[in-house]
C-alpha cells in the first residue's frame, strides 16, 4: 500500500518523537493501523495485531535484561512481579500519551467517534506494535533505546513499590498463572490474651488445605500461610536453615 505525501509527513513527525527513522515507513503505518480500520473499504490494508504480539515479546526481553543487569541480587519471582508492574497497560498508555501516539492511529469512524484515540487498550497495543515494527526495521538496538527511554522510570518505581515479602500477591499470581482455582484464607484458631493475640491461618486453593501461618495479626498470619504454600508448591525456595553453632 503506497502512502500519501500527507501521511508520510505525519509519520515523519512521529518518527522524530520516537527518536528513530524507519527505512520502511509502511511498517510503521501498519503498526498504527487498528483492526477496526481494515474492515469495509480498507479491508486490503494490514493491521497491527501481529506486530503487537512481537513488540510485547521485545518489550519483556528488554525490561527483563534491564532488571537482570541493574539488580544482580534480585530473585526471579520478584523480577517477574516488577516486570509485570512496569509494562502493564497503564504504564504503556502513559508512554503512548507522552508522544501523542493517538494522533497517528488509523481507526474506523465508529472507533473514532467513541474516543478510540485515547482508549488505554488501543494505545498500549499500538505502542507495542510500534516496538515490534522498530525491531523488524532496525533490529534490537533501536528498539532497546526507545523502550528504555520511557520504561526506566516505570521500572524504578516498580522496584520501590513491589515488596519482596508480599507473599500473598506472589501466591495469587502463581495461582492465576497455573489456573489452580480460587485462593482463600481461613482462620484456624485465635489464642492468647486480648493484648497479644496469635492467629493461625490456613491457605486454601480450590478448597484444598495448603500452608498454615501464625502471626500477631491476621495480615501477618496470612502472609506466613502464603509463604508456606509457595514453598509447598515449589514456587519459591524454602528458607535457609541456620547452621548449628
Amino acid at each position: 500500500m503506497k502512502l500519501s505525501e500527507s501521511r508520510l509527513s505525519e509519520l515523519d513527525t512521529l518518527q522524530r518523537s520516537l527518536g528513530y527513522e524507519f527505512a520502511d515507513a509502511g511498517l510503521l503505518n501498519t503498526a498504527l493501523t487498528h483492526t477496526s480500520y481494515v474492515k469495509g473499504e480498507n479491508r486490503r490494508s494490514g493491521h497491527n495485531e501481529r506486530l503487537e504480539f512481537l513488540g510485547d515479546a521485545v518489550l519483556e526481553l528488554i525490561v527483563s535484561e534491564y532488571l537482570f543487569r541493574s539488580n544482580p541480587n534480585m530473585n526471579e519471582g520478584l523480577m517477574t512481579r516488577i516486570r509485570a508492574r512496569a509494562v502493564y497497560e497503564t504504564a504503556l498508555f502513559d508512554a503512548a500519551m507522552e508522544i501523542r501516539l493517538g494522533d497517528y492511529l488509523l481507526l474506523s469512524h465508529g472507533e473514532e467517534h467513541t474516543g478510540g484515540r485515547e482508549k488505554p487498550s488501543i494505545l498500549s497495543d499500538a505502542l507495542e506494535a510500534v516496538i515490534g515494527a522498530m525491531y523488524l526495521d532496525g533490529g534490537i538496538e533501536p528498539a532497546k533505546r526507545f523502550i528504555l527511554s520511557f520504561a526506566v522510570g516505570f521500572i524504578n518505581e516498580a522496584v520501590k513499590t513491589v515488596s519482596v515479602k508480599d507473599f500473598k500477591t506472589l501466591l495469587q499470581e502463581h495461582v492465576q498463572k497455573e489456573h489452580s482455582g480460587a485462593l482463600e484464607y481461613e482462620v484456624v484458631s485465635v489464642t492468647g490474651p486480648d493484648h497479644r493475640r496469635e492467629f493461625t491461618i490456613e491457605a486454601l486453593i480450590a478448597g484444598r488445605p495448603m500452608g498454615k501461618g501464625r502471626g500477631n495479626s491476621k495480615q501477618e498470619a496470612s502472609q506466613n500461610a502464603a509463604h508456606a504454600t509457595l514453598v509447598m508448591l515449589g514456587a519459591i525456595d524454602p528458607p535457609e536453615k541456620e547452621e548449628p553453632r
